[in-house]
């Protein structure tokens, strides 16, 4: 049995890590967020630690430490994208292994620094990438590899995921502590993107603003134009009133179905952390240079070869 810290306990994403750990026979130790609002401890691990100061957490921890029986083996961090860098540090100089959400952090600098303290200490960190472990994903994959189309797949992605006012009044809508609606709900679609098509060719951006992004992908087997927005109003009418959420992925034509399957992939994501199968900095590096770059550059204008379909909606808007 491994002890966990968990960092973030309060956040929407914490009960999947509480139930991974619980799931794979483990011991949540303690567990730090800065609100109270924690009450799903109960139902899963009622006896761990839990502070509200990052101070008294960490020296509680570093007293687990002096134990044999006690000391942690994981931190895992559930908290807003800001904080992943230097928490992870935290956790590698605590003598943890680290367990973290995506995005991993938001540059590559960031994975740079994380990969000099990981020597330093010898401990590793993990990111959270479960649509690898999707089997829709993976079947995708395989077909992709064992194909013998000579030109590139054609793929387009979209993804609509309505958020309330509450959203822009979190640290989510701060573009300074989530990095954008590109890096907040693209990066592990750009992950995928990656782990089935091969390496980035050519990313260019054709709009961002606060509520959506819009731009094109080339890799080594595939043409991506993609949206990404948090506005219901770019809803499709054939799902208005019915659901909050579009999600479609097409490749060659073919809509690829994994709105289902969700449920057990923190689980699957920490067995294979656990059995030392899991995904580091460099696994990670690429998605975090894909959403870096869109961050960085200016909106152009696009080819109608390379345009997603709702680009001309946002154009006239």
């Amino acid at each position: 049995m491994k002890n966990f810290a968990l960092i973030g306990a309060a956040g929407y994403i914490a009960p999947r890590h509480m139930k991974a750990i619980k799931e794979t026979g483990n011991n949540l130790s303690v567990a730090y967020d800065i609100n109270d609002s924690v009450g799903i401890i109960d139902s899963i691990s009622p006896d761990s630690e839990f502070f509200t100061d990052f101070e008294h957490f960490y020296e509680y921890a570093w007293q687990l430490g002096r134990k044999p029986e006690t000391k942690l083996d994981y931190v895992s961090i559930c908290t807003p994208n800001y904080m992943h860098a230097s928490q992870i540090a935290a956790g590698l100089r605590l003598g943890c292994d680290v367990i973290c959400e995506k995005p991993l952090v938001p540059t590559s600098a960031d994975l740079d620094e994380l990969a000099l303290v990981e020597k330093e200490t010898g401990k590793k960190v993990y990111n959270i990438l479960q649509l690898r472990h999707h089997q829709a994903i993976l079947d995708l994959k395989q077909k992709v590899a064992s194909s013998s189309k000579s030109d590139k797949h054609e793929v387009e992605l979209t993804y609509i995921t309505s958020r309330g006012k509450w959203y822009m009044e979190s640290w989510k809508g701060d573009p300074r502590k989530s990095f954008g609606v590109a890096t907040n709900i693209g990066v592990h679609f750009f992950d995928m993107l990656h782990f089935i098509f091969g390496k980035l060719e050519k990313n260019i951006l054709h709009f961002a603003d606060d509520m959506k992004a819009c731009g094109y992908l080339e890799y080594e087997k595939a043409r991506v134009p993609w949206f990404l927005s948090i506005d219901a109003n770019d809803l499709p009418e054939s799902v208005v009133g019915k659901q909050t959420t579009f999600r479609t992925i097409t490749c060659d034509g073919d809509e690829l179905e994994f709105s289902g399957g969700f449920t057990d992939l923190h689980t699957v994501s920490y067995q294979d952390i656990l059995a030392g199968r899991g995904y580091g900095i460099e696994d990670a590096r690429h998605c975090v240079e894909t959403v870096e770059a869109i961050r960085e550059q200016a909106a152009q204008a696009a080819t109608d070869t390379e345009a997603h379909p709702m680009l001309a909606k946002l154009v006239r808007g």
